[in-house]
């Protein structure tokens, strides 16, 4: 058996609708940056509001969104909530969403260029 059908990758999945529920959570640039930002660690709205150049409240908004969507979970220390990613399958869809992008613009993107390790994992998937 394929892994693909093993794991519910058909045309009859009844995970398609939620799959397009997940791109149009996706489907906005703070978003996608929010979660770029927490690729690798946990953050504040505050921290992540400065790295992503808008304000706290906008962020907040969107974390809301991708809380919901169970795309982020949060950690309360005292008064502060940190987000982090709930699991590494946000980060993947966007670094594979910025991958094909760049093979818009570059024959020969850099993530070809180099052995990242996205780019082995990709590979070595079965």
């Amino acid at each position: 058996m394929h892994a693909d059908t093993k794991y519910g990758l058909t045309v009859e999945s009844p995970y398609v609708e939620l799959a397009v529920e997940v791109f149009s959570m996706l489907a906005d640039a703070t978003r996608v940056r929010i979660i770029l930002a927490l690729r690798d660690t946990e953050l504040s709205v505050n921290h992540l509001a400065d790295i992503v150049d808008k304000s706290p409240a906008a962020v907040s908004q969107h974390l809301a969104k991708l809380r919901l969507a169970r795309i982020v979970v949060t950690r309360q220390d005292r008064q502060r909530v940190f987000y982090r990613l709930a699991n590494e399958h946000a980060r993947q869809l966007v670094a594979d969403a910025i991958f094909q992008a760049q093979h818009t613009v570059d024959a020969d993107p850099a993530h070809h260029r180099e052995e990242s390790p996205t780019t082995v994992a990709a590979r070595d998937r079965p």
